[in-house]
């Protein structure tokens, strides 16, 4: 399995259509981390720029499950090959039982 950053531009202006498609983007998003698929997702601060790291084959797959995302109409993607991807896991603190 290979790592790839996908560098989304947003738009300027968020129209209603946009922000009505939020929560089932919000959903999908959610769906594939929990499938292991994407493996982080961020937002900058303006809102114009998504940063996704995405597990996947080849970089057409990654095409193919960014295309599944509900706001991909609204969407920029250009997808970068990643040499390797670090990144550090908040784990819940261990729980001790008395």
């Amino acid at each position: 399995m290979n790592t790839y950053m996908v560098i989304i531009k947003l738009p300027g202006k968020l129209t209603e259509d946009f922000i009505t498609l939020i929560p089932r983007q919000r959903a999908r998003i959610d769906e594939l981390m929990n499938e292991g698929v994407i493996l982080q997702y961020s937002l900058s601060l303006d809102r114009s720029l998504l940063w996704v790291i995405v597990s996947a084959t080849t970089e057409r797959k990654v095409l193919d499950i960014i295309s599944t995302f509900p706001l991909i109409h609204f969407m920029n993607p250009t997808v970068y090959p990643l040499a390797f991807h670090h990144s550090h896991s908040i784990d819940f603190p261990k729980l001790i039982m008395n």
